[in-house]
């Protein structure tokens, strides 16, 4: 059996759907419905059953899965909202619950694929590798993250499985309109368009001209494939980062939106106070230990990738469509 936590959200879904074309439907789906949105990215899956979180975690604590064969756990279930500013919750959703699923796995050798976050890096003016030197945290969402890296980094040594943790850029794609404001820029352009004939951006701010600051974007199934690069190398363990190592601005992902539907205008506003001295103006992952670790499997282009998207949001209002 395979679990993946979060798997009725954004990335977690499409590592389901990776899967289920790989033939693989002996999954669990592990998530909170809450947002009852979400049941729109797995009623096409195949798997083999689902669990609320935190049935999961009484059920993992009460040793109801000790007995199982588990393959692998792809951790993807966070709360990933940077707006959200209730630290203690962050912290029980983001940390302990990492925790206790990251010694679940350690003490049966299970392999562990977790979501980190490029947020780690702070501002970046140190840079994006992922090493101490480089890492801060501008909100809670990222101390909780960077929290539980350096947790796992005291314990790494002795872990006796696999243990991966993916620091995720800037990822879009399918399957992320539960998200809402925390969905990618490019649903957000997209969904502008279509309600104003435009796409708005932020204005200058941090040395940064109108529409310059820039991020490292990863097309959502490139994510898929680097998880399962790990799953399939279980010798290699570590914090990774997962990114292109190749930033474009803001203004190359609204031209490629504005391409798609062949009209509409640029507009820029003035950049938020609210986000003053907690926003990253430039991420562009370094990509040299992913490169080291083996993977090979390349980067969809950015332009390929937002047309495919474009064209899946006029179709299905981007969600996959399944058959049979």
């Amino acid at each position: 059996m395979i679990i993946v936590t979060g798997g009725a959200g954004f990335i977690g879904s499409n590592i389901v759907k990776g899967l289920n074309d790989r033939g693989i439907n002996d999954i669990l789906v592990v998530d909170n419905l809450t947002n009852m949105v979400k049941f729109k990215n797995i009623q096409g899956l195949k798997v083999h059953d689902y669990m609320d979180k935190y049935a999961f975690m009484d059920a993992l604590k009460a040793g109801k899965f000790n007995h199982d064969k588990i393959d692998v756990i792809f951790h993807e279930g966070a709360c990933s909202d940077t707006m959200e500013y209730n630290g203690k919750y962050m912290m029980e959703n983001n940390f302990e619950y990492t925790k206790n699923v990251l010694h679940f796995c350690l003490d049966r050798k299970i392999q562990l694929m977790y979501a980190s976050s490029a947020s780690t890096y702070g501002s970046g003016a140190h840079g994006f590798k992922e090493e101490p030197a480089c890492e801060e945290a501008l909100n809670v969402y990222a101390f909780s993250k960077l929290f539980f890296d350096n947790y796992l980094r005291r314990l790494l040594p002795a872990a006796q499985s696999q243990v991966v943790g993916l620091r995720y850029f800037n990822v879009y794609g399918p399957q992320e309109n539960h998200k809402g404001k925390m969905a990618s820029m490019i649903y957000q352009m997209y969904n502008q368009w279509k309600a104003e004939h435009k796409v708005k951006l932020f204005g200058e701010y941090d040395g940064y001209g109108p529409g310059e600051q820039t991020r490292d974007f990863i097309y959502v199934k490139d994510v898929v494939k680097v998880n399962f690069y790990f799953w399939e190398h279980p010798e290699i363990s570590g914090i990774f980062n997962c990114g292109t190592g190749h930033a474009h601005s803001f203004n190359t992902l609204a031209k490629a939106v504005l391409k798609h539907f062949g009209s509409g205008e640029l507009e820029y506003v003035p950049f938020p106070e609210i986000l003053k001295g907690k926003y990253q103006s430039f991420t562009e992952a370094d990509a040299a230990n992913l490169l080291a670790a083996g993977y090979d499997g390349g980067f969809t282009p950015i332009e390929e990738a937002a047309e495919e998207y474009c064209q899946l949001l006029d179709k299905t209002g981007g969600y996959y469509v399944y058959e049979g």
